[in-house]
Parts: C-alpha cells; sequence; structure tokens
C-alpha cells in the first residue's frame, strides 16, 4: 500500500480489485446469495493479495526481539516509518524465503528476518 500511495497507484489497485470481483457479485446477486455471505466472500478476494501482512510480522518481530528498539520508535513517533523502512531492507528475505500464510511460524524466516533487523538497526 505504501508503494501504491508513492506511486499515486492506490486508485488504480482499487479499482483493478474492484472489477475482479464484479462478476463473482453480479452472479451471487443474481441467485440470490444473502448478503452478508456475499461481503464476507467478496472481502477474502479483495484482501487475499494482502495477506500475511509483512508490516505487521515486522512489526510483531520487533517488538518481540528489539523491544528498546520498538519503544523508541513508538515514543518517538517514528515507528510506521522504521517499519516500513525494515520490510524494504527485509524485501530479499521475504522474497528468498517466501512469506505465506503455510510459512509465517517458519523459524527459518523469523531468524533470518531477525538477523536483518539487526543489521538494519546497527
Amino acid at each position: 500500500m505504501f508503494t501504491l500511495q508513492e506511486e499515486y497507484n492506490v486508485l488504480g489497485y482499487l479499482n483493478e480489485k474492484v472489477n475482479g470481483v464484479k462478476s463473482i457479485l453480479e452472479d451471487m446477486l443474481s441467485e440470490g446469495t444473502p448478503q452478508y455471505i456475499i461481503e464476507e466472500i467478496c472481502l477474502n478476494i479483495l484482501t487475499e493479495d494482502l495477506k500475511p501482512s509483512r508490516f505487521i510480522y515486522i512489526r510483531s518481530l520487533l517488538a518481540e526481539e528489539f523491544e528498546k528498539t520498538y519503544t523508541t520508535f513508538h515514543e518517538s513517533g517514528i515507528l510506521t516509518y522504521e517499519v516500513i523502512n525494515l520490510m524494504e531492507s527485509c524485501k530479499e528475505v521475504f522474497e528468498t524465503i517466501g512469506f505465506t500464510n503455510e510459512n509465517e511460524e517458519d523459524p527459518t524466516l523469523r531468524n533470518a528476518l531477525i538477523g536483518q533487523i539487526a543489521d538494519y538497526l546497527s
């Protein structure tokens, strides 16, 4: 999302996502599918490529493994900025090992990211 904002492409991304569910939405409406089911299915499809969140994962690692730094960033108001920088710093690790719901708890991924975070912070 931050990259999309920097490239001024949020609207294009959102339009693409909505267009991707239009036919499914129309089919479910014509079949008389209840609204709450339609909403849940459409939201799952719309947010599928945003899961799991690298931002939340990095922020959690920072809070758990680098508690003092996390507190300093939080108290000085730069936590979000620094987590975004860490995401960029850890990009190669995420791409090499992969980051999915299935391997989110993988110790290899976790340890590689902790090492990368430590390098960034030093």
